[in-house]
């Protein structure tokens, strides 16, 4: 049993990768094959191919890393804000200590697929400039008539209403009767705001309508929706669900509200209001001038030349030391450097010197070669054969001629 499929011992510490090990061990045998369904954030494509990526939900994230040859045979390329689903196992990275899904496969569900779609349709309209905001119209200070396109038995007219009668402010109300959920409400909301447009139904149009899930709101985001708020010549609040919720009419329109009721507040504002908006705003911009100049006074006051001198040294001469102690270490570590290099090279040619043939010569040792001088000979009996021969000693080459083997006494 290895350290790492021990139990962990309390008497004595373990080394960080020990304890890593133990982890991954558990982790990976614990965790062959698993399926995990989530969002994705931070998806980034490294140089090498791979996907890194994190999913996470409501509570808890995870990383995730696709490599390259999945990733390649894969038919979903997952990306930001998509729900996913992922089969895989669990790997921990040892060098960081961090554990991760080794995804194996990725395939979408049912609202990452809505979400893929809303976003695509979202980069496309925003390329034909119909989210830009030097398009967008300002909305009339004091409307007379507002035209609101919505369901007349909806939660959000009542809202509407009820905050346009408490604040008693004077407003005709128009509503243009259309549906707000279903396979048609996307025709009938873009046909009733095109309709209050050329009527000229009210100084501005109101599109609404209450809370709901995703596909819910998909109507409000339909692409004939879209260009129809786009299109107006009237301008179009846009005040679908709840404050978290964004369809692509909020970014058509020429003013988001946040919700239905605050939609009727913008539309409502009263002379009395905007006096007192007006008057609280200079006094604001009065208040707020009068801090900053009195801070940038005791600013200057704090700061003498000296005091300027002083600050700069305090800062500035850390950094000076710091470069010194680099310099330092540098031709030290250079140092050190070379001074091995220096030994290592004195080895090698010991080493060179102990294995030349040459060295031997010197000690009174003679090689024998052929007639030509090219081959060593290491045998007598080749020596008899050449007859001609020669012998380099030391500090030449001398011809020579065998005779004949000679016995050894």
């Amino acid at each position: 049993m290895t350290r790492s499929e021990e139990r962990i011992d309390s008497e004595r510490p373990y080394s960080v990768s020990e304890i890593t090990s133990a982890i991954k061990v558990l982790l990976e045998r614990g965790f062959p094959s698993i399926s995990v369904e989530g969002e994705v954030s931070n998806a980034r494509y490294a140089s090498s191919g791979h996907l890194y990526f994190t999913l996470k939900d409501d509570q808890s994230s995870i990383s995730c890393v696709m490599f390259r040859n999945k990733l390649e045979r894969s038919s979903v390329r997952p990306s930001d804000g998509e729900q996913i689903t992922v089969d895989g196992s669990i790997g921990v990275y040892a060098r960081r200590g961090n554990y991760q899904i080794i995804v194996d496969r990725a395939s979408r569900t049912g609202i990452g697929r809505i979400l893929q779609m809303l976003e695509e349709r979202k980069r496309r309209l925003s390329a034909e400039g119909l989210f830009d905001s030097e398009r967008k119209k300002s909305l009339p200070v004091l409307p007379r008539r507002v035209a609101i396109v919505t369901s007349p038995s909806g939660a959000a007219i009542r809202d509407i209403l009820n905050v346009l009668g408490r604040r008693n402010a004077g407003v005709h109300v128009v509503v243009v009767p259309c549906t707000v959920q279903g396979n048609e409400a996307a025709e009938q909301i873009a046909a009733q705001l095109r309709r209050a447009d050329r009527l000229q139904l009210g100084d501005v149009i109101v599109v609404t309508r209450g809370g709901g899930s995703i596909e819910d709101l998909l109507a409000f985001s339909e692409e004939s929706v879209v260009r129809a708020i786009a299109e107006a010549n009237t301008p179009v609040i846009s005040a679908v669900g709840h404050e978290t919720d964004t369809t692509l009419s909020d970014l058509a329109a020429d003013y988001r509200a946040p919700t239905p009721s605050a939609a009727a507040e913008v539309v409502s504002a009263s002379r009395e209001d905007l006096l007192a908006r007006t008057v609280n705003t200079g006094r604001t911009l009065v208040r707020s001038f009068l801090d900053r100049l009195d801070r940038a006074r005791l600013a200057i006051t704090r700061f003498s030349p000296d005091d300027l001198e002083r600050t700069i040294r305090y800062v500035l001469q850390p950094r000076y030391q710091e470069l010194d102690e680099l310099q330092s270490q540098l031709q030290r570590s250079m140092q050190e450097k070379l001074l091995r290099s220096r030994h290592r090279l004195e080895m090698a040619r010991g080493a060179v010197e102990a294995a030349s043939p040459y060295d031997a010569l010197e000690r009174g040792y003679v090689m024998v070669l052929d007639g030509r001088g090219e081959q060593v000979i290491t045998r007598a009996a080749r020596a008899v054969d050449e007859r001609e021969i020669r012998l380099r000693f030391r500090d030449g080459l001398v011809s020579a001629e065998s005779t004949g083997l000679v016995e050894e006494e």
